[in-house]
């Protein structure tokens, strides 16, 4: 298996399945480690990141983190493979851009990856579609074990483990989950909510992470503290109160809008839809605005003129990399534009 196989499915956070999945997308579990005995990457040669890759490589596949993944090797990689994994969750903006000997290890599922040479010299990272914490710290600890097994990992009594970064030096660990929110956008009571999560240390960001804005609705709120908390209870505050409790807003706001607003509400996703349909042009940003109203509207059974499985396929194939791939030829923003709109008429004339 290799990255031309995953452009044929939509990869597991977009499944639509597990528990809250009409407004929480994916949850994910991120870990940051580093190799005893070698520097930083902000101060390691080629040389020294090259045997932290082959070390680290030789590590997975041995073990049986490896069994069922393919690796690929980001310096033969091109800008729009990169930039593909980037646009389907499994590697980060930052080892997609870097330079130098770096990789990842992907599972067939696509629920697993471990990059190699980000920020620190490994990040393991577990990812499904709905709210599954609990679940996935299960998975993550059992392959955190297992790696530990075979290497050494910096870890000071004190600090416990060492990261490139110093927000993640502790557990290492980052909690994110992805949310679709357009009722409290459309309401205007997101600015609560968003200002809620930050009260309580919580980092809110846009669909692809750190240094992103919220496109389309859709939001990443994760853990800021790493140093001094116990994993499992940040976990389980997260899984059983955070979410949930953001889940009830946005629910809250659902309702009220069907109930009070809606010849407003249904306009917004008949509208939505139409564009979708009969637009010539139409850029990324502006898909994801119109796809997220639909989503809403099919969710909410307001909406039957497609499903939720077609809605999340558009929400990745309309993404530039995968256009691109798809196409199989480089576009300018221009191009991509209006292939995109072709697109879009095609698959939902077809729904119909």
């Amino acid at each position: 298996m290799g990255i031309n196989d995953l452009t044929n499915g939509i990869g597991a956070w977009l499944s639509g399945e597990g528990p809250l999945a009409d407004v929480v997308i994916s949850s994910r579990i991120r870990l940051a480690r580093n190799l005893a005995g070698y520097n930083f990457l902000s101060r390691a040669s080629e040389s020294e990141r090259r045997k932290v890759y082959r070390n680290l490589s030789d590590c997975i596949a041995e073990s049986g983190v490896g069994q069922d993944c393919f690796f690929i090797d980001m310096e033969q990689l091109g800008e729009i493979d990169r930039q593909l994994l980037v646009e389907r969750h499994l590697i980060s903006r930052q080892l997609a851009e870097a330079e130098g000997s770096r990789g990842v290890a992907i599972s067939r599922t696509e629920t697993r990856s471990l990059m190699i040479n980000e920020e620190d010299h490994l990040r393991i990272q577990v990812l499904r579609s709905g709210l599954q914490l609990e679940q996935l710290w299960t998975e993550i600890n059992d392959i955190d074990d297992q790696l530990e097994q075979a290497v050494d990992f910096a870890f000071d009594s004190k600090f416990g483990y060492l990261t490139a970064c110093p927000t993640n030096v502790g557990t290492g660990i980052r909690v994110s989950v992805m949310l679709h929110l357009p009722a409290l956008k459309l309401t205007q009571e997101i600015e609560k909510v968003l200002r809620a999560a930050k009260d309580m240390h919580l980092a809110v960001r846009g669909l692809y992470g750190e240094g992103t804005e919220a496109i389309g609705d859709f939001f990443q709120v994760s853990n800021q503290t790493t140093l001094g908390v116990n994993e499992e209870e940040l976990v389980r505050e997260f899984s059983r109160n955070v979410i949930p409790k953001v889940v009830e807003y946005e629910s809250a706001a659902r309702e009220m809008l069907a109930k009070e607003r809606t010849h407003q509400l249904d306009d917004k996703i008949w509208r939505a839809f139409g564009t979708l349909q009969t637009a010539r042009t139409m850029s990324s940003e502006e898909t994801l605005f119109h796809l997220s109203h639909v989503r809403m509207g099919v969710n909410m059974r307001r909406f039957d003129r497609t499903d939720l499985p077609t809605v999340n396929e558009l929400f990745l194939r309309c993404q530039p990399a995968h256009l691109q791939k798809m196409i199989g030829e480089r576009l300018d923003g221009e191009h991509r534009s209006i292939a995109r709109a072709d697109y879009l008429r095609r698959r939902l004339s077809s729904n119909n």
